[in-house]
Protein backbone atom coordinates (compact mmCIF):
# COMPACT_ATOMS: atom_id res chain seq x y z
CA UNK A 1 0.00 0.00 0.00
CA UNK A 2 1.41 3.14 -0.93
CA UNK A 3 2.23 5.78 2.21
CA UNK A 4 -0.02 8.39 1.02
CA UNK A 5 -3.11 5.73 1.45
CA UNK A 6 -1.51 4.75 4.42
CA UNK A 7 -1.62 8.93 5.52
CA UNK A 8 -5.04 8.76 4.34
CA UNK A 9 -6.49 5.49 6.39
CA UNK A 10 -5.24 7.33 9.19
CA UNK A 11 -6.98 10.76 8.57
CA UNK A 12 -9.64 8.77 8.13
CA UNK A 13 -9.75 7.31 11.32
CA UNK A 14 -9.00 9.66 13.18
CA UNK A 15 -11.92 11.99 11.96
CA UNK A 16 -14.14 8.64 12.70
CA UNK A 17 -13.22 9.14 16.30
CA UNK A 18 -13.64 12.82 16.43
CA UNK A 19 -17.25 12.34 14.70
CA UNK A 20 -18.31 9.42 16.92
CA UNK A 21 -16.92 10.85 20.13
CA UNK A 22 -19.31 14.06 19.13
CA UNK A 23 -22.43 12.16 17.49
CA UNK A 24 -22.27 8.51 18.72
CA UNK A 25 -22.27 5.57 15.83
CA UNK A 26 -25.98 6.32 15.35
CA UNK A 27 -25.63 9.74 14.55
CA UNK A 28 -22.39 9.78 12.46
CA UNK A 29 -22.43 9.35 8.68
CA UNK A 30 -20.08 8.30 5.93
CA UNK A 31 -20.24 11.83 4.54
CA UNK A 32 -19.45 13.67 7.21
CA UNK A 33 -16.72 11.79 8.49
CA UNK A 34 -15.39 12.16 4.96
CA UNK A 35 -15.83 16.22 5.05
CA UNK A 36 -13.72 16.36 8.31
CA UNK A 37 -11.55 14.19 7.09
CA UNK A 38 -11.13 15.72 3.54
CA UNK A 39 -11.26 13.05 1.60
CA UNK A 40 -14.81 11.59 -0.68
CA UNK A 41 -16.56 9.01 0.76
CA UNK A 42 -15.92 6.50 -1.61
CA UNK A 43 -12.17 6.47 -0.25
CA UNK A 44 -13.93 6.14 3.52
CA UNK A 45 -15.32 3.25 1.82
CA UNK A 46 -12.51 1.88 -0.11
CA UNK A 47 -10.77 1.74 2.82
CA UNK A 48 -13.31 1.17 6.09
CA UNK A 49 -16.65 -0.30 3.90
CA UNK A 50 -18.82 0.28 6.42
CA UNK A 51 -19.34 2.77 9.81
CA UNK A 52 -19.45 -0.97 11.83
CA UNK A 53 -15.90 -1.50 9.68
CA UNK A 54 -14.84 2.22 11.04
CA UNK A 55 -15.78 1.74 14.22
CA UNK A 56 -13.73 -1.63 14.23
CA UNK A 57 -10.81 0.06 13.61
CA UNK A 58 -11.64 3.32 15.89
CA UNK A 59 -11.93 0.33 18.73
CA UNK A 60 -8.40 -1.45 17.17
CA UNK A 61 -6.59 2.03 17.86
CA UNK A 62 -7.78 2.85 21.36
CA UNK A 63 -6.32 -0.36 22.69
CA UNK A 64 -3.33 -0.75 20.49
CA UNK A 65 -2.55 2.55 22.36
CA UNK A 66 -4.02 1.42 26.01
CA UNK A 67 -1.58 -1.43 25.59
CA UNK A 68 1.33 0.86 24.50
CA UNK A 69 1.18 3.43 26.72
CA UNK A 70 0.42 0.94 30.02
CA UNK A 71 3.40 -0.98 29.13
CA UNK A 72 5.69 2.17 28.76
CA UNK A 73 4.48 3.81 31.43
CA UNK A 74 4.37 0.89 33.72
CA UNK A 75 6.31 -2.10 32.61
CA UNK A 76 9.11 0.27 31.06
CA UNK A 77 9.18 2.52 33.82
CA UNK A 78 8.38 5.70 31.88
CA UNK A 79 5.59 7.19 34.28
CA UNK A 80 8.49 9.59 35.98
CA UNK A 81 9.64 11.04 32.79
CA UNK A 82 8.61 14.27 31.68
CA UNK A 83 8.39 13.26 27.92
CA UNK A 84 6.39 10.31 28.70
CA UNK A 85 3.93 12.99 30.28
CA UNK A 86 3.74 15.15 27.57
CA UNK A 87 3.21 12.33 25.33
CA UNK A 88 0.23 10.92 26.73
CA UNK A 89 -1.07 14.38 27.41
CA UNK A 90 -0.61 15.23 23.87
CA UNK A 91 -1.85 12.01 22.55
CA UNK A 92 -4.35 10.76 24.36
CA UNK A 93 -7.49 13.44 24.33
CA UNK A 94 -9.08 12.36 21.03
CA UNK A 95 -8.49 8.73 22.09
CA UNK A 96 -10.25 9.61 25.58
CA UNK A 97 -13.76 11.70 24.26
CA UNK A 98 -14.05 8.80 21.90
CA UNK A 99 -13.72 5.99 24.50
CA UNK A 100 -16.21 8.07 26.66
CA UNK A 101 -18.80 7.80 24.15
CA UNK A 102 -18.14 4.15 23.17
CA UNK A 103 -18.32 3.31 26.96
CA UNK A 104 -21.76 5.29 27.06
CA UNK A 105 -23.06 3.90 23.80
CA UNK A 106 -21.62 0.16 24.61
CA UNK A 107 -19.38 0.33 21.39
CA UNK A 108 -17.44 -3.49 21.11
CA UNK A 109 -14.57 -2.51 22.48
CA UNK A 110 -15.41 -0.46 25.28
CA UNK A 111 -15.89 -4.21 27.49
CA UNK A 112 -12.48 -5.22 26.08
CA UNK A 113 -11.29 -2.33 27.50
CA UNK A 114 -12.79 -2.31 31.20
CA UNK A 115 -12.00 -5.54 31.41
CA UNK A 116 -8.26 -4.98 30.19
CA UNK A 117 -7.83 -2.34 32.71
CA UNK A 118 -9.61 -4.53 35.51
CA UNK A 119 -6.57 -6.89 34.66
CA UNK A 120 -3.98 -4.61 34.31
CA UNK A 121 -4.68 -2.95 37.21
CA UNK A 122 -5.59 -6.79 39.22
CA UNK A 123 -2.19 -7.75 38.86
CA UNK A 124 -0.88 -4.60 40.33
CA UNK A 125 -3.05 -4.75 43.17
CA UNK A 126 -2.39 -8.32 43.61
CA UNK A 127 -0.29 -8.03 46.41
CA UNK A 128 -1.55 -4.56 48.42
CA UNK A 129 -3.74 -4.77 52.16
CA UNK A 130 -7.07 -4.60 51.87
CA UNK A 131 -10.11 -6.52 53.24
CA UNK A 132 -11.68 -6.47 49.92
CA UNK A 133 -10.36 -8.92 47.37
CA UNK A 134 -7.62 -7.67 44.38
CA UNK A 135 -10.18 -8.55 41.76
CA UNK A 136 -13.09 -6.37 43.41
CA UNK A 137 -11.22 -3.47 43.82
CA UNK A 138 -9.28 -3.14 40.69
CA UNK A 139 -12.93 -3.83 39.16
CA UNK A 140 -14.19 -0.60 41.29
CA UNK A 141 -11.10 1.54 40.37
CA UNK A 142 -11.18 1.10 37.05
CA UNK A 143 -14.34 2.27 36.95
CA UNK A 144 -13.45 5.47 38.78
CA UNK A 145 -10.62 6.22 36.73
CA UNK A 146 -13.02 5.51 33.36
CA UNK A 147 -15.59 7.48 35.41
CA UNK A 148 -13.60 11.18 35.16
CA UNK A 149 -13.08 10.22 30.83
CA UNK A 150 -17.28 9.37 30.41
CA UNK A 151 -18.05 12.43 33.09
CA UNK A 152 -15.45 14.44 31.12
CA UNK A 153 -17.60 17.37 29.89
CA UNK A 154 -18.93 17.79 34.10
CA UNK A 155 -15.74 17.45 35.34
CA UNK A 156 -14.25 20.15 32.36
CA UNK A 157 -16.99 22.36 34.14
CA UNK A 158 -16.26 22.06 37.69
CA UNK A 159 -12.64 22.62 37.04
CA UNK A 160 -12.87 24.98 35.07
CA UNK A 161 -10.79 23.97 31.98
CA UNK A 162 -10.19 21.27 30.19
CA UNK A 163 -9.57 18.15 31.72
CA UNK A 164 -7.81 16.46 28.99
CA UNK A 165 -6.03 19.85 28.44
CA UNK A 166 -1.99 20.13 29.89
CA UNK A 167 -3.18 22.34 32.43
CA UNK A 168 -5.93 20.40 34.15
CA UNK A 169 -4.77 17.19 33.38
CA UNK A 170 -1.45 16.97 35.87
CA UNK A 171 -4.29 18.46 38.47
CA UNK A 172 -6.04 15.27 38.16
CA UNK A 173 -3.35 13.16 38.09
CA UNK A 174 -2.27 14.48 41.50
CA UNK A 175 -5.74 14.76 42.92
CA UNK A 176 -5.72 10.65 41.82
CA UNK A 177 -2.66 10.20 43.52
CA UNK A 178 -3.73 11.64 46.49
CA UNK A 179 -6.68 9.75 46.82
CA UNK A 180 -5.03 6.18 46.15
CA UNK A 181 -1.57 6.60 47.68
CA UNK A 182 0.03 5.14 49.45
CA UNK A 183 -2.27 2.34 50.77
CA UNK A 184 -2.99 1.06 46.82
CA UNK A 185 -0.56 1.84 45.00
CA UNK A 186 2.92 -0.59 44.51
CA UNK A 187 5.64 0.65 46.28
CA UNK A 188 6.87 3.40 44.66
CA UNK A 189 4.61 4.13 41.82
CA UNK A 190 2.99 7.30 43.21
CA UNK A 191 6.09 8.85 44.23
CA UNK A 192 7.19 8.20 40.35
CA UNK A 193 4.03 9.44 39.04
CA UNK A 194 4.75 12.37 41.14
CA UNK A 195 7.98 13.37 39.71
CA UNK A 196 7.01 12.74 35.99
CA UNK A 197 3.94 15.35 36.70
CA UNK A 198 6.57 17.72 38.23
CA UNK A 199 8.85 17.34 35.63
CA UNK A 200 6.13 18.07 32.79
CA UNK A 201 5.02 20.68 34.41
CA UNK A 202 8.20 22.06 35.73
CA UNK A 203 9.46 22.11 31.50
CA UNK A 204 5.38 24.02 30.88
CA UNK A 205 6.11 27.03 33.39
Amino acid sequence: MPPDDLTARARIRDASMAVFAERGVAGATIRGIADRAGVSPALVQHHFGTKDGLRAACDAHVLEYLRGETKAGLDDGRIGESGYVAEVYASAPPLMRYLARALVDGSPAAAEVFDEMVGLTEAHLADRPGLSDPHTRAVVYTAMKLGVTVLHEHVSRALGEDVFGPSAAPRVGRATLDITAPGMLPDGLAERARAGLDAFEGERS
